[in-house]
């Protein structure tokens, strides 16, 4: 909270400590101390505060937060609905400078078959109209590297982390060509 909101204050996490406090006294949000950092909720809590997802919910945040450090960010939704269960459901729709993108925050291990099954779904949902075009890329973040084979109508990348994935995009340098070393004998003709 205090990157996101209090960034431009002197004393950012002071600041979003003392509003997250008033804000919980005042019976607003709640909070568990389960995690270290604090996660704080709405009044109305509607999961466990223990939950497995809430892992997976801070690593999507941590997505946004590394996106607005490489630039504006135009839409972020998280977990968008595209149809029924066995539709593609990823974790973020995103479009960030000017291209949109799904991306799955993979903290889990996958399968070779789950995440093929994955990636199935993406094309169906490609296939179906439901997303204008162009269709989005699917940016995969995860530790994992994951065997994807086969022909996509969609690009697919992977990376560690979305800023690694912005770096992956830049422009390699050419290797500086190596001179020769000079011989200790020195000739200069007049």
């Amino acid at each position: 909270m205090a990157e996101l909101h209090f960034a431009n204050l002197k004393n950012p996490i002071t600041a979003a400590n003392t509003v997250l406090l008033r804000l919980l006294r005042e019976g607003h949000i709640q909070r568990t101390t389960a995690t270290i950092p604090y996660c704080y909720y709405g009044p109305e809590l509607t999961i466990k505060k223990n939950s497995a997802k809430i892992g997976h919910w801070l690593a999507i945040l941590d997505v946004y937060k590394e996106m607005r450090k490489q630039g504006p960010v135009e839409t972020f939704q998280v977990e968008p609905k595209y149809g029924s269960k066995g539709v593609a459901e990823p974790d973020i729709y995103a479009v960030f400078r000017k291209t949109p993108f799904f991306i799955e925050v993979q903290k889990t291990l996958y399968s070779e078959k789950q995440m093929a099954d994955k990636m199935n779904r993406y094309v169906d949902l490609c296939r179906s109209g439901v997303i204008p075009k162009p269709f989005p890329h699917v940016l995969i973040v995860s530790e994992q590297r994951y065997a994807i084979d086969g022909y996509y109508p969609f690009k697919v990348f992977q990376a560690q982390t979305f800023s690694q994935f912005m770096e992956s995009l830049k422009p390699k340098q050419a290797p500086q060509p190596v001179k020769p070393p000079e011989s200790g004998i020195k000739i200069r003709v007049q």
